[in-house]
């Protein structure tokens, strides 16, 4: 099974020695900030759903190292209709992103991302999953979130099941599968397109 995972040893052992007592994602996210520069690739899309139509538009870049930033933009468009973020992080896992009234709905593909990737952390911690840093170094690539956070607007939960365990896939071809699963494949591409993604 392949699949891509990035891991700096060095920044392990930086943030998560045991002799640094700190026993959560959030915590271990806190300490490796300074350290992460901003040079992630990948692409933040919007999907919108209104009036039978998808309408996709690009995210700012800051949208794929922050979370908050992420749902600020999407909130920002203040559409009637069905509104989400698909964020690409470094083709190597995704975070699909759903602002609603109750609270964000989300989906992390890989939450041993964790390890590396700030926004990763900051989703687990957004969903309170009872994770520790040590539980995510021992573990094989494993979803974490809202399976049904797409299902009242064309994707079920068992079809987003399959696609994640397609982990032959790169996360853009996750998205990409997604994408054509709910009828915007055309939409996305154009956006990908003007990103030369």
């Amino acid at each position: 099974m392949f699949y891509r995972i990035r891991r700096d040893a060095d920044l392990l052992g930086q943030c998560w020695s045991r002799d640094s007592g700190a026993t959560s994602v959030s915590a271990m996210s806190a300490q490796r900030a300074s350290a992460q520069a901003d040079t992630t690739d990948g692409f933040g899309v919007a999907v919108v759903r209104e009036e039978g139509k998808w309408r996709c538009s690009a995210m700012p870049p800051k949208a794929l190292s922050s979370l908050t930033a992420a749902e600020t933009e999407l909130r920002e468009l203040r559409s009637a209709g069905a509104v989400f973020g698909l964020l690409d992080i470094d083709d190597e896992f995704f975070v699909i992103v759903r602002p609603a009234p109750a609270g964000t709905r989300l989906l992390l593909s890989d939450a041993t991302a964790a390890l590396d990737y700030d926004i990763a952390a900051e989703v687990l911690d957004n969903l309170d999953a009872d994770i520790t840093p040590e539980d995510l170094e021992d573990a094989d690539p494993f979803e974490e979130g809202d399976l049904g956070l797409l299902s009242d607007v064309g994707l079920p939960e068992a079809v987003l099941s399959v696609i994640l365990d397609e982990t032959d896939l790169y996360a853009d071809e996750q998205l990409g599968r997604i994408a054509r699963e709910m009828g915007f494949a055309d939409e996305l591409s154009a956006v990908l397109d003007k990103l030369n993604r």
